[in-house]
């Protein structure tokens, strides 16, 4: 049995919702852990369907919003991005974000778990709950979809102009750099039956459990499915990187519209299809909180949809279905953040507040700053981000709905309500923000000028106007 190390974040010592246990404390303190079959297939399902919203769901969506010269190129980078990094995870990458780091601890894991040593089909990782358990393959699994699916996120900001080449091996450093940190420092901490027994052992073993821990973690930031980890992360990363690389070709003077938003279309129902896996699978387990984020993930996500295409009316004249689209995605970077602490009606309001200021990001920033984030990845997922990190400090308090702050130590092996401060929540959500916008900000820079150095960013200006497709993979998307 694995005694630490798992995922997800919590408010000041833990991270689950409350009191969905009812008895676990006298069932944690009488039995061995077991593996319920039911919690394995719902892992097994929810991991497939991050993979289906990575490939070929936001394949198709990026690939649609592309001009059709550069369809496979889009395609292939998030495909061969997919199968990389499912390398790279279970090599070192599991190791760095969900073992201790020794002196490193608060910010990155050790090697202890490379080439995944010691990790048995029999070993277990727990969840949220004292006394239930699910395969550590099955986490690993899980987890190995989010590290995939955040840089596949970074390369909409660069489409249509960066070599193939160079994207690999960006992708290669900022998982290594960036996101596997990232993931320790907001997801790492030893579980609640370990933070249990330390309770009960007293101190020095409490404050040292309790210091076992990533560094955001240990602040109290709150990050349910990935707002800080996945969403602002990528979306500062591809700020930065539209920045770094510039405009494309014929940026501001030529058309540079979707080739087919009736695969764009396709994408988001995917999308929002595996954001199910995404969001419930989050929880580790089948109790209440995994369906607190089921009807969060609809409501928030219909919400956005509906707001972006609102503003979109009032200000252009007519919806669009590119806007509808990318307001449903918008909800959906949103409330991953917030979807197992928020009540339903909260999520509504995030969602209409992310639809309508991601609308404005996209348009109105955007044109006032002029950068070439192709689409739209800072606009969705680092502003969407941004406004869920924050808002779950709002939305978690149980006066708005929200589940409140689990406490894992007052009384040992018992899921209890912890003390709560609407304001106090707030600013430990800002400063995780602002972290985590300067972490990815400042070496995503250093890591682009590396690779433009070793391999070079872009193509010629004149392959890049004959389109990636043919130049970096000899094929095209298309053939009438």
């Amino acid at each position: 049995m694995t005694t630490g190390l798992i995922k997800r974040v919590g408010g000041s010592l833990g991270a689950a919702a409350l009191l969905t246990l009812g008895t676990a404390g006298a069932a944690w303190a009488q039995a061995a852990p077991t593996v319920d079959k039911g919690d394995a297939a719902f892992m097994f399902l929810s991991t497939i369907v991050v993979l289906l919203m990575t490939v070929p769901g936001l394949a198709l969506f990026y690939g649609g919003l592309v001009r059709s010269k550069n369809m496979l190129s889009i395609l292939m980078q998030v495909f061969a991005i997919t199968c990389m990094v499912s390398i790279i995870w279970v090599t070192y990458g599991y190791s760095l974000a969900f073992t201790n780091g020794g002196a490193l601890n608060d910010y990155v894991g050790g090697f202890s778990k490379m080439f995944l040593a010691g990790v048995t089909p029999s070993s277990l990782a727990a969840t949220f709950s004292n006394g239930v358990y699910i395969p550590e393959l099955s986490f690993i699994a899980f987890q190995m979809t989010f590290a995939c699916i955040t840089p596949a996120l970074i390369v909409g900001s660069l489409a249509e102009r960066m070599k193939f080449s160079a994207v690999m091996l960006f992708v290669a450093l900022w998982v290594t750099f960036v996101y596997f940190p990232m993931a320790h420092m907001v997801w790492y901490w030893g579980g609640p039956d370990v933070f249990a027994e330390a309770a009960k052992a007293g101190e020095p073993k409490l404050s040292e459990t309790l210091a076992d821990a990533g560094l955001l973690f240990k602040w109290g930031a709150l990050d349910f499915a990935g707002g800080t980890v996945v969403h602002i992360n990528a979306g500062i990363a591809g700020l930065v990187g539209a920045l770094i690389v510039g405009k494309r070709v014929g940026f501001g003077r030529e058309q540079m519209a979707p080739h087919s938003l009736t695969l764009t279309m396709v994408g988001a129902a995917l999308l929002w299809f595996g954001w199910f896996g995404f969001n419930c699978g989050s929880n580790l387990e089948v109790s209440a909180t995994a369906f607190v984020a089921m009807i969060n993930t609809f409501v928030a996500t219909a919400a956005a949809g509906l707001s972006w295409i609102a503003v979109e009316w009032l200000f252009k004249g007519r919806p669009s279905l590119l806007g509808l689209a990318s307001g449903v995605v918008a909800g959906l970077v949103a409330v991953t953040p917030a979807a197992g602490f928020s009540g339903p009606m909260g999520a509504i309001i995030l969602g209409l507040v992310a639809g309508a200021l991601c609308f404005i990001a996209c348009t109105a920033i955007k044109n006032l700053f002029r950068y070439d984030d192709s689409l739209d990845v800072f606009g969705v997922h680092g502003i969407g981000g941004i406004i869920g990190a924050i808002a779950t400090g709002i939305l978690v308090n149980p006066d708005f709905g929200g589940s409140g702050l689990a406490d894992y130590t007052s009384k040992p092996g018992e899921l209890v309500a912890g003390s709560y401060d609407m304001v106090a929540q707030v600013m430990i959500q800002a400063k995780a923000v602002g972290f985590t916008i300067l972490w990815t900000g400042i070496l995503s820079a250093i890591l682009f000028k590396i690779v433009d150095i070793l391999v070079g960013l872009r193509p010629a200006s004149d392959n890049e106007r004959q389109g990636l497709d043919l130049v970096d993979h000899g094929e095209r998307a298309y053939n009438h």
